[in-house]
């Protein structure tokens, strides 16, 4: 049986030389594709802005008619004599200086000092306890002297606030205990006034300003022999302790 292809021939001879061809115009090809570049070419409209020319109002002139000046007026001036005949009485300037002829009456009659009554203005003094003279005098503590006095003064007070002493109930629910500064004024016929506080809260300054204005009435303190307001202050504690 005869073969059909002609021996002679090689088919693959060349094939690389083809393939390489291919190939380079292949790369030709997609570079061309890759650097290829396009531009809008349509054009924008250009916009017309229109303006309208500005309305101006005209005005009107008006003339305002002013009256003119009246004419000037002659004035004729016409000096009119008129005899006198009231007798005009001329003013006599008498001289004040005094002179030798003239007594000079006595001065005004001196004063002595005897005849000055000078009114003797009181002044309302507070006098703290620490450093007055003699300090109010509690009931009981009478006919002491200075030292033994002040003792009497200050161990009377607290048994005044430990009989009228009362905790209160809503300090207790609510805890609130502590020292409570109480300053009042005995004044000059020995009665407490200007009772003021300061502590915790105010529950507890309530109950120590109505401790104080329980006092009883005292012999007021004196300041050189007068007796004057003497301030004092007072602590009072309030505590508590919690059941077991």
């Amino acid at each position: 049986m005869k073969a059909k292809k002609n021996p002679k021939l090689e088919i693959g001879r060349n094939s690389s030389i083809y393939f390489a061809i291919g190939l380079n115009i292949m790369l030709l090809f997609t570079w061309k594709a890759l650097e290829y570049r396009t531009f809008e070419t349509e054009i924008d409209p250009i916009e017309i802005l229109d303006i309208a020319s500005e309305y101006q109002e005209d005005i009107p002139i008006t003339k305002i008619s002013t009256p003119l000046p009246p004419p000037p007026v002659a004035v004729s001036e016409s000096i009119e004599v008129v005899e006198s005949v009231a007798d005009i009485e001329e003013t006599v300037i008498e001289s004040t200086e005094s002179s030798q002829e003239i007594a000079i009456a006595d001065p005004e009659p001196v004063v002595a000092v005897e005849d000055v009554k000078v009114e003797e203005v009181e002044e309302d003094v507070e006098v703290p306890f620490a450093v007055i003279e003699n300090i109010p005098v509690f009931p009981g503590c009478e006919g002491l002297d200075k030292q033994a006095s002040k003792a009497c003064f200050q161990t009377k007070m607290n048994e005044h606030i430990k009989t009228h002493f009362h905790y209160p109930e809503d300090a207790l629910d609510l805890g609130i205990q502590g020292r409570v500064s109480v300053l009042f004024i005995i004044d000059e016929k020995g009665y407490i006034t200007g009772i003021r506080s300061r502590g915790p809260d105010k529950t507890l300054e309530k109950e120590a300003e109505r401790i104080v204005h329980l006092l009883p009435r005292m012999k007021p303190g004196t300041q050189r022999g007068k007796p004057v307001k003497v301030s004092y202050a007072v602590p009072i504690f309030f505590k508590y302790k919690a059941a077991l």
